[in-house]
């Protein structure tokens, strides 16, 4: 059941006898395109896209339903959504007929976002660039494939501009200006309808390996909350706890308030108006920057940390020095992420910080924290700035069996989790490979490396229409 999935056919390369050759090729005429089919012609995007815009005031939407697209709509689903006009806030752009969207300003080094508009009419951000075809003879779906290929985003990275630290800006010329072989308009619609049934027949296995890292997930979770509250012996006698997430426990343990078991310590942050707090800086200091280390629950211990504080701001602040074992929950922003420190280090007032007593293991308060999923989620108050405050933590209750089968249950845990978590790295290496072969058989087909003139056609191109966000 839990064996990731594999085949062999998709993986096969791209230049593999699967696809044919074109009998023909001749130099592009463009150092970076190189060669390109006999019978191709060399374009600018230009020549077959441009870019016209619409730009409305919101009063020009107000109280209509609309069909939006924004830069978050579009990295969480691909696509738009249907939203009140008058809650779209600033001016945007109306997109009357299929469109391609893309995205202007861009995390550095993160991703930029191209998306195919389908919609009849559609409302966008400004910070979209949108491209439809110049005439009825180029195909859209064929042009969208041309841009997420791997070798016009390499270009298209390194004409763009710093706009922020953080972001870069993509200008419209930077993309209408991009070479690009170009096929004829028949062959157009035959290498989409070739990418929409092999890009989708991709997807689903990637949809089936990431169904079954989420099976994975819940099943770890699962595995961790029922050892942490039923112990190892099906046959012990239960007892009612009286605590809504806890339920029965073996009837030998106890159940404590956490800070009774864990002397409870909260974080705290040396003033920034400070720069002699922030210089010469030895200490380790563990805040939201460094979450990303315990997301996957994978790792126990933690050593590193983004930033550090000196000794003169550790003692003009509330900041605490805090001993190495100490257990350490975020209780805002990211609410839940745990850890077990592995060296002396202080933390941010993001998070709760326990030092555990002789009666209770390091290890396995972790573990109950790790099972508390759902109960911090109750916990948690705020919509913009989430946070678990100090009065609930306070009433945090911990199940306690004596040490020795605490010390059980962390190897029972550990050696578990461990095979859940080998599967999970298959699994994810296996997304990897799809994901590298699809843009690899991207660019391949609209460069004319391989010829997929010949290949069954699959059902029209508007059944299967490309939808994606490309790093």
């Amino acid at each position: 059941m839990w064996r990731a999935l594999s085949d062999r056919s998709v993986l096969t390369q791209v230049d593999s006898p699967r696809f044919g050759r074109y009998s023909a090729y001749r130099d592009s005429g463009v150092e970076w395109l190189g060669q390109i089919p006999a019978h191709w012609e060399t374009m600018r995007a230009d020549q077959f896209l441009r870019c016209e815009k619409i730009q409305l005031e919101p009063s020009a939407y107000s109280g209509e339903l609309v069909f939006h697209y924004s830069i978050p709509s579009i990295q969480e689903t691909g696509d738009g959504v249907v939203e009140l006009g008058e809650n779209l806030g600033s001016a945007k752009l109306k997109i009357a007929g299929r469109r391609l969207l893309v995205s202007r300003l861009n995390p550095r080094k993160g991703v930029v976002l191209i998306a195919s508009v389908r919609q009849p009419t559609t409302v966008c951000s400004t910070e979209f660039i949108p491209l439809e075809p110049r005439s009825k003879l180029w195909s859209l779906d064929w042009a969208y494939y041309a841009l997420v290929a791997e070798s016009t985003r390499q270009r298209l990275s390194a004409r763009v501009n710093s706009a922020t630290r953080s972001h870069q800006r993509v200008d419209s010329a930077d993309v209408l200006k991009m070479w690009h072989p170009v096929p004829r308009p028949t062959e157009q619609h035959a290498i989409t309808n070739f990418l929409n049934r092999e890009t989708a027949r991709i997807d689903a296995l990637i949809a089936k390996q990431h169904a079954l890292i989420d099976l994975l997930q819940e099943k770890r979770t699962s595995l961790i909350s029922h050892a942490v509250t039923k112990g190892s012996d099906p046959d012990a006698p239960m007892k009612d706890t009286g605590v809504q997430w806890l339920g029965e426990i073996p009837a030998h343990w106890e159940v404590k308030r956490t800070k009774l078991a864990a002397a409870l310590r909260s974080g705290h942050t040396p003033s920034r108006q400070k720069p002699e707090y922030w210089k010469g800086c030895t200490i380790p200091w563990f805040g939201l920057a460094d979450v990303w280390q315990v997301r996957d629950g994978q790792i126990e211990y933690v050593q590193e940390t983004a930033e550090k504080i000196s000794e003169m701001g550790l003692a003009n602040s509330a900041a605490r020095l805090l001993p190495a074992g100490t257990v350490i929950l975020s209780r805002t922003a990211s609410v839940g992420f745990s850890a077990i420190l592995g060296v002396d280090m202080a933390t941010t007032q993001d998070f709760v910080n326990w030092i555990c007593g002789p009666s209770l293991r390091p290890e396995y308060l972790l573990y109950v924290f790790r099972a508390m999923g759902p109960e911090f989620q109750r916990l948690t108050m705020g919509s913009t700035h989430q946070t678990i405050y100090m009065h609930d933590v306070a009433s945090f209750s911990t199940p306690i069996p004596p040490v020795p089968e605490q010390d059980l249950i962390v190897a029972f845990v550990r050696r578990e989790t461990a095979r859940i978590d080998a599967l999970v790295a298959k699994a994810n290496e296996a997304v990897a490979r799809l994901q590298e072969y699809r843009t690899a058989l991207i660019s391949a087909a609209v460069t004319g490396q391989i010829d997929v003139r010949n290949h069954p056609d699959p059902a029209p191109p508007d059944t299967a229409h490309p939808t994606e966000v490309h790093a």
